[in-house]
């Protein structure tokens, strides 16, 4: 085995693992209940299934220019999606859709009555 098999084949291993954490991902989406579990599903598997299907890409590529845009576009991913899951979660609170009962903290809570 040389080192182009090896690569080909954890390309496809990371690949294959990044599709099933979107899968799941996606599947939390439309079966959890509540809009919490619905933010957990959305953002967790999200974020590391993009992140193993970029590692996937960049093996089977192999290219040195490609590799540094994967790069950007992973940074880019974990330091978006988890700030926008905060505000849609934050305006879903607010607005009413999350029950005050499912929360361990209420900081918001506290912050708008003092």
């Amino acid at each position: 085995m040389n080192w182009v098999m090896i690569a080909d084949v954890a390309g496809m291993t990371f690949l294959v693992a990044g599709a099933f954490l979107s899968l799941t991902a996606a599947i939390g989406l439309l079966r959890f209940p509540d809009l919490l579990s619905r933010m957990h599903a959305g953002t967790k598997p999200q974020v590391l299934g993009v992140l193993l299907t970029l590692i996937g890409v960049a093996l089977r590529l192999r290219f040195g220019q490609d590799v540094p845009v994967l790069i950007l576009v992973g940074l880019l991913q974990m330091l978006t999606l988890p700030v926008a899951a905060h505000m849609v979660a934050r305006a879903a609170y607010r607005a009413g859709q999350a029950a005050a009962c499912d929360l361990v903290v209420d900081e918001v809570g506290a912050e708008e009555a003092g």
